[in-house]
C-alpha cells in the first residue's frame, strides 16, 4: 500500500509540476484589501453580515482539515449552535450518524435536515465519499427566514456545503497534505471480571467451575484471557491529499486528488477511499457572463460487521464482539482453533455451551474466511452554474446538477466458516455458506433556473427573484442470493463454487430480488428583500412545491417566510459607543417535509412511502399457509406533509473594534399534521394507518462567542464557546403510547422514560427495594408501579468550547464538544450485573463480588440469588458528556525561510488527537448516540496522529 501511495503521489506532483511549467508568464495577484464576512444562503443568495435578517451559522475549512474522519459530519461536532450530531457508530466508512437542528421534529417522518453540495441536494445522510480537505464552508441554516425558500424539505433545516475554488489572477499554487495515525478503543467503567474473580463469584453462588475448585486452586488459576484484546486491535489511518489552484484573467481552477485508509478496530473491518475534484470558474471579458463547472468522483471500499445493518446481531453473543468481549469466559484459552473446520470437530454444535461461543465469534472475525461484507461506492458529483447579466440589474441563473451513486455488495458466509459448517450439519446438507450480491444505482437530477433583479435608488436598494426548480430521483436495486458453496474452489464475488439447485431434495434453492423507484418533486418561488440606509432590511419568500408522493389534491403545499433586522450600530444615538456592530433580527415563517417516513442509514428518503396514498394488493400466504391476494396498504388519499411553524429572535453584535462577537437567538418550533398512527376500523385488517394528526413544539436559546484576546506579531488567542438549549413537548396525539419503557403522551416528551424507582438493596434479605404506585416501598416491580420520569434521550444542552493560539509559528488549537441532560438505560450493563448471565456461562462484572450475603449487608449490590427486574431505573443514567474532541499542537515554518524562488512556499507540521478523554458518568464505552439502549455499539475511537502540509 505504501507503494501505491508514493506512485499516487509522484504522478500527481508530476502532473502539477506540469502546469506549473506551462505557466511562464507570472500573474499578478489582486491587492489585499479587507473584506466584509459574507453570508451565503440558498440557491447562490448572498448577503454581508450586517445586512443578513436569518439565523446561520458558517463553519470555515480551517475547522475540518487534516482531522482523521471519513465524514465531514463528525468534524462538526460542537462547532455550530442549535446541532445535535451524534456518531453511533464508529465503524470506518459507517454511515450511522444522527444530525438533528433545533430539536426533534417528528414521531415518525424523517428528522435528518437537507444537506446541499454547491447548490444540489444530495439523497442520503451519509457523505463518506465527500474529501473534507475539499470543503471550503459550511453553512447551517437555522430558522424559516434561512429555510422556508426550501419549502418541504427544508422542514429540519439546511447544511449548504461549499467545495473550494481557484481565484482569478492568482499564481499556481501547489499543496501536499500527508497525515498518519493509529486508533484505539475507549475504555469502559464496566469492571468486567477477570478468571480468578468470575471464578470467585461463581463459588459463591455454588456453580459452574468455580463451585468445584478450592481458593487456592482459584487463585492460581493459569489462564486469564482478556477477550477485549483478542476481538479488538489498534489500528492505523492514514490519509493523502494534493491540490492544485490557479487563476488567470477570466478563469480559475481548483483541482485535487485524495486517499484515505481507516482501518477499524474490529479485525477485518476497514474503509479505503480516493476522491478527485476538478472545480473550474470563468467569466466572460466582459464579465456579464458567469460559469462554474463542477465534477467530483470518490470510490470506496469498506469491509464492516454484520452489525452495522442487521441489528438483530447485537444481542448475538456469537456475531457481536462487543457483546462477545465482555461476556466471553475469561478462563478459556483463545486462539485454540485455526479454522471453522477444527472448531466444529472439537464442539459440534455445541455453539453455546461451555462458553463455546468466544471461539464462534473468533471464527466470524476470521472475515473473508468466515462471515464477510465487503461494500463498494462509486459517487459522480457534477455540476453547471451559469448566469449571464441582461442588464446592471437583471440576471439570468440556471444550476444544473446530478448525483450518481453506484453501489455493490458482497455478503454471506463463507463455506469454510463454523457457522456455515454447523448450519449445513443441523440440516443435514453436505455444502454450507451462503453469499448474496447487490447491486443498486441512484441517479438525483436537480435544475434550478431563475430571474433575478437588483436595483439602488439612493438609499434603497430592492432584489427581486423568481425561481423554478425540478428534481429527479431514479433508482433501481437488485440481489441474488446463493445458499450451498462448495469450499474447495468458492471465491467471493466471483460466481466460482456454487452449487446447483437440487429439485429433488429441494436445497440449495437461490433467491432473487429487485426493486425500482422514480420519485420527483417540481417547485416555484419567488424572494424579496429591501434595504434602506443599511439601517433597515426587509426579506421574503413566497414558495409553491408539488411532491409525487402524495395525491391529487394534496400534491402541492404553499411555505413562505418574513424577516426583518435593524442595525442598531447605524443610529446616531450609537455614535461614541463600544459596539461595532449591533444587529436586532426577527423571522417567522413556514416549512414542510415531505418525506413522512424516516429513512434508514444511507437511504434517500424521497424514495420511501411511495405508495401511502395507494390501496396496494399484494399475493402472499394467508390462513393455513394458503396462497392468497389480501390487502397489503389502505389508502389514505388526504396525507400530505408535516408543516413547522418557526419563530426567531436574535441579536448579533461585535464590539471593541471587533475583539468580542456573538449572537443570541430565541425560538420557538411548532410541528402540524404529525404524521402518525390514526385509527381504522378491523374490518380492514389493520387496526391504524398512517396519517396526518398531531403536534409537536420545539422551543429554545442558542449562544455563540468568539473573543479575540490578543492578536499581534507574535502572539495571537482567541477564544470561542457556543451553546444551545432545546426542549420538545408533544402538544396533540390522537393515539398515545401510555405503556411500556418509553411513553408519548400529550403534554409530556418525545419517548418518555416510564420506570419503577429503584431504592436499593434491603439489607435484611439482600432483595431488591421499589417504591410501589402508592408510595411503599416494595420488593416487587409491577407495571402498575412505573412513573412518568420527564426524561429521554434527547440532549437538551449542546455546544462546545475551545481555544486557537499562536507564539512565534508555535500553534495550539483545542476543541471541547458536550451534551448534557440525557438519560439512556444502559442495557450492556444490565447483563454484566446480573447473576443469570452468569450462571449460564457468560462473564458478569466484578462488582458483583460486593454482592449482599449475611456478612455483607451495606452493599448497592442485590445477592445473586435475587429476583432482577427489567423496568426500573436502576441502570437509567445521565449520559451527559464533556469530550476533548479535537487538540492540534503544530508549528508554521516562517516565511523568512522561503523566497520567491524557493520551490517551497510554506510547511506546517502538527500532532492531534481525536476523542482523545470523555468526562461522564457513563459507565460503557461512549455515551454518544441518540439511541435508546447502547447494546454493542460500536463506539467512536480515539485517534492520535501526525501530519504536514506542504505548499509550493
Amino acid at each position: 500500500m505504501n507503494v501505491k501511495l508514493r506512485v499516487l503521489s509522484a504522478g500527481a506532483l508530476f502532473f502539477i509540476n506540469g502546469m506549473y511549467e506551462a505557466q511562464t508568464k507570472k500573474i499578478d495577484t489582486t491587492k489585499s484589501k479587507e473584506i466584509e464576512e459574507v453570508v451565503v444562503l440558498g440557491y447562490n443568495r448572498k448577503y454581508t453580515k450586517p445586512k443578513d435578517v436569518s439565523a446561520n451559522t458558517t463553519v470555515s475549512a480551517e475547522v475540518m482539515e487534516n482531522r482523521p474522519n471519513v465524514s465531514f459530519l463528525n468534524s462538526l461536532q460542537g462547532s455550530a449552535p442549535g446541532v445535535t450530531i451524534a456518531s453511533n457508530s464508529g465503524s470506518p466508512g459507517s454511515a450511522k450518524i444522527d444530525l438533528v437542528i433545533r430539536g426533534i421534529s417528528s414521531l415518525s417522518a424523517d428528522t435528518e435536515p437537507l444537506v446541499v453540495i454547491d447548490g444540489v441536494p444530495t439523497g442520503a445522510n451519509q457523505f463518506r465519499n465527500l474529501n473534507a480537505e475539499d470543503i471550503e464552508t459550511i453553512s447551517i441554516l437555522r430558522d424559516a427566514a434561512a429555510t422556508s425558500i426550501y419549502g418541504n424539505r427544508g422542514a429540519n433545516g439546511v447544511l449548504l456545503v461549499k467545495t473550494k475554488g481557484g481565484r482569478f489572477n492568482s499564481n499556481l499554487r501547489l499543496s501536499y497534505s500527508t497525515m498518519t495515525g493509529v486508533s484505539v478503543m475507549p475504555k469502559n467503567k464496566y469492571n468486567m471480571a477477570d478468571a480468578h474473580q468470575l471464578l470467585r463469584i461463581q463459588k459463591n453462588n455454588g456453580v459452574l467451575l468455580g463451585a468445584t475448585l478450592t481458593d487456592d486452586k482459584i487463585d492460581n488459576y493459569p489462564i486469564n484471557t482478556n477477550w477485549e484484546k483478542t476481538f479488538f486491535k489498534a489500528d492505523v489511518t492514514q490519509q493523502h491529499n494534493v491540490s492544485a489552484t490557479f487563476g488567470g484573467e477570466n478563469t480559475s481552477v481548483y483541482s485535487s486528488i485524495g486517499y484515505l485508509e481507516q482501518g477499524g478496530l474490529v479485525p477485518n473491518t476497514k474503509f479505503q477511499r480516493f476522491t478527485f475534484r476538478n472545480n473550474i470558474t470563468g467569466r466572460s471579458a466582459d464579465k456579464r457572463f458567469n460559469y462554474t463547472a463542477i465534477i467530483g468522483l470518490g470510490y470506496s471500499k469498506r469491509k464492516q460487521l454484520n452489525q452495522e445493518t442487521n441489528s438483530g446481531v447485537n444481542a448475538n453473543v456469537v456475531q457481536n464482539p462487543l457483546l462477545g468481549s465482555f461476556m466471553s469466559l475469561p478462563y478459556l484459552p483463545s486462539g485454540q482453533y485455526a479454522n471453522g473446520r477444527d472448531l466444529f470437530n472439537a464442539i459440534g454444535n455445541a455453539s453455546s455451551a461451555n462458553g463455546n461461543f468466544a471461539y464462534v465469534l473468533e471464527d466470524v472475525l476470521k472475515g473473508d474466511q468466515s462471515v464477510f461484507g465487503r461494500f463498494n461506492e462509486t459517487s459522480i458529483f457534477a455540476s453547471a452554474t451559469t448566469s449571464y447579466k441582461l442588464t446592471d440589474d437583471i440576471t439570468l441563473n440556471n444550476r444544473t446538477g446530478v448525483d450518481v451513486k453506484l453501489g455493490n455488495s458482497f455478503a454471506g458466509r463463507h463455506p469454510n466458516g463454523y457457522l456455515s459448517i454447523v448450519v449445513a450439519y443441523n440440516g443435514g446438507i453436505e455444502y454450507g455458506g451462503s453469499e448474496t450480491i447487490g447491486n443498486s444505482r441512484e441517479l438525483n437530477f436537480t435544475t434550478v433556473s431563475s430571474i433575478n433583479y437588483n436595483k439602488v435608488f439612493g438609499e434603497h436598494t430592492i432584489g427581486l427573484g423568481a425561481y423554478m426548480e425540478y428534481n429527479k430521483v431514479h433508482y433501481y436495486s437488485s440481489s441474488q442470493t446463493q445458499n450451498g458453496l462448495d469450499p474447495k474452489n468458492f471465491v467471493i464475488g466471483t460466481g466460482v463454487g456454487y452449487i446447483p439447485f437440487d429439485p429433488d431434495k429441494d436445497i440449495y434453492l437461490p433467491s432473487v430480488g429487485a426493486a425500482k423507484v422514480t420519485a420527483g418533486a417540481l417547485s416555484y418561488f419567488a424572494t424579496a428583500d429591501y434595504d434602506y440606509a443599511d439601517k433597515y432590511g426587509f426579506s421574503g419568500t413566497l414558495r409553491r412545491d408539488g411532491n409525487y408522493r402524495f395525491a391529487p389534491g394534496n400534491k402541492w403545499g404553499t411555505f413562505w417566510s418574513v424577516g426583518g433586522r435593524w442595525n442598531i450600530d447605524k443610529e446616531n444615538f450609537m455614535e461614541g459607543s463600544p459596539f461595532d456592530m449591533l444587529k436586532l433580527r426577527g423571522s417567522y415563517g413556514t416549512q414542510g417535509n415531505a418525506n413522512v417516513v424516516a429513512a434508514g442509514d444511507d437511504t434517500n428518503p424521497l424514495l420511501l412511502a411511495t405508495g401511502i396514498s395507494r390501496e396496494i394488493n399484494v399475493v402472499g400466504n394467508g390462513y393455513g399457509n394458503t396462497p392468497g391476494y389480501f390487502l397489503s396498504n389502505i389508502a389514505n388519499p388526504t396525507v400530505q406533509w408535516e408543516e413547522i411553524k418557526q419563530a426567531n429572535i436574535g441579536l448579533d453584535f461585535k464590539l471593541f473594534k471587533n475583539k468580542l462577537e456573538g449572537n443570541v437567538d430565541i425560538y420557538r418550533k411548532d410541528t402540524d399534521m404529525l404524521y402518525y398512527n390514526i385509527p381504522s376500523s378491523a374490518i380492514t385488517g389493520q387496526y391504524n394507518f398512517r396519517g396526518n394528526y398531531g403536534g409537536l413544539r420545539n422551543e429554545g436559546v442558542e449562544l455563540v462567542l468568539r473573543y479575540n484576546v490578543l492578536n499581534n506579531k507574535d502572539y495571537k488567542l482567541t477564544l470561542f464557546a457556543n451553546a444551545s438549549y432545546n426542549e420538545n413537548k408533544i402538544t396533540k396525539l390522537l393515539i398515545p403510547v401510555t405503556t411500556g419503557s418509553l411513553l408519548l403522551e400529550e403534554g409530556g416528551t418525545i419517548n418518555e422514560w416510564n420506570l419503577v424507582p429503584y431504592l436499593g438493596v434491603n439489607p435484611n434479605n439482600g432483595n431488591e427495594l421499589y417504591l410501589d404506585a402508592n408510595g411503599n416501598v416494595s420488593e416487587q416491580a409491577l407495571d402498575k408501579d412505573r412513573r412518568k420520569t420527564g426524561k429521554n434521550y434527547f440532549p437538551k444542552y449542546t455546544g462546545g468550547f475551545g481555544l486557537n493560539t499562536e507564539y512565534k509559528g508555535f500553534f495550539l488549537d483545542a476543541l471541547f464538544s458536550f451534551q448534557a441532560k440525557f438519560w439512556r438505560s444502559d442495557n450492556q450493563l444490565t447483563w454484566a450485573l446480573n447473576p443469570a448471565y452468569m450462571r449460564s456461562g457468560n462473564n458478569v462484572s466484578a462488582d458483583l463480588l460486593n454482592a449482599w450475603t449475611p456478612d455483607n449487608r451495606e452493599t448497592d449490590i442485590p445477592a445473586l440469588n435475587a429476583t432482577m427486574s427489567s423496568i426500573t431505573d436502576r441502570l437509567l443514567f445521565d449520559a451527559s458528556y464533556l469530550r476533548l474532541k479535537n487538540i492540534t499542537l503544530g508549528y508554521n515554518v516562517p516565511k523568512k525561510f522561503f523566497n520567491e524562488r524557493s520551490v517551497l512556499k510554506s510547511a506546517k507540521i502538527f500532532v492531534q488527537g481525536e476523542n482523545i478523554v470523555t468526562w461522564t458518568k457513563w459507565r460503557g464505552y461512549d455515551p454518544e448516540g441518540l439511541g435508546t439502549f447502547p447494546l454493542s455499539v460500536y463506539p467512536n475511537p480515539r485517534t492520535f496522529s501526525i501530519g504536514v502540509n506542504l505548499d509550493f
